[in-house]
């Protein structure tokens, strides 16, 4: 009776770590996300051409003049990493908002910088970071439509990090860059055109609680 007994809490135990073996499997398998701050891990696309009904953003997220206090010159871009907007500074109490995709957990950052270079559909050249999380990346990509880069970038200092289009409209409002800041191509266009190499560029983040 003893050994029917250890043979049954034996087979229980076992069953216990092979469920949790699995659990911690499927856990490493899924992508790491927020539900609350929409923090995803999501990979590039290079070479996928989103559709017209692709780039329409939610209302929340879209391209439109806003009610801002803020000390900054008119032409100033201010970003708010928590928030997923960029705002370019109007005057004393407005600004024009863009929704944007931001750095997810661990790329997240803040500072002053200046766009120091622009380009109109960049060419692409992931950073040996990048390529040793996502092996399948070219290593070189010509700018155009499928280029995760998108119309055009905007560069940050001497930095890696730019402000830029993107092929995957459906990440704006989401943590998912390794660092720079993205926005849907017909918004980045727009924020091309309006802004010079110069410009004052106000990186803010705020800790999650």
């Amino acid at each position: 009776m003893r050994d029917s007994m250890r043979s049954g809490i034996l087979g229980v135990a076992l069953t216990v770590v092979a469920a949790l073996s699995l659990s911690s499997a499927e856990a490493q398998m899924r992508p790491t996300a927020g539900m609350g701050n929409q923090i995803l891990d999501v990979p590039e696309k290079p070479g996928y051409v989103p559709s017209p009904d692709e780039e329409q953003l939610d209302p929340a997220f879209r391209r439109q003049p806003v009610y801002f206090r803020s000390n900054e010159a008119p032409g100033t871009i201010v970003i708010h990493t928590n928030e997923r907007f960029l705002y370019l500074v109007l005057g004393p109490n407005s600004a024009l908002r863009y929704g944007i995709g931001v750095g997810r957990e661990g790329f997240t950052w803040a500072g002053l910088q200046k766009v120091s270079r622009k380009a109109e559909w960049p060419d692409w050249t992931p950073p040996a970071e990048m390529i040793q999380r996502q092996p399948y990346l070219p290593r070189f990509m010509a700018g155009g439509p499928g280029n995760p880069m998108g119309a055009a970038a905007l560069y940050l200092g001497s930095t890696v990090y730019r402000i830029h289009g993107t092929n995957q409209p459906q990440t704006i409002g989401s943590a998912v860059s390794s660092g720079c800041f993205r926005l849907v191509n017909s918004d980045v266009q727009d924020l091309y055109n309006r802004v010079p190499v110069g410009t004052k560029v106000v990186i803010k983040h705020a800790p999650e609680l």
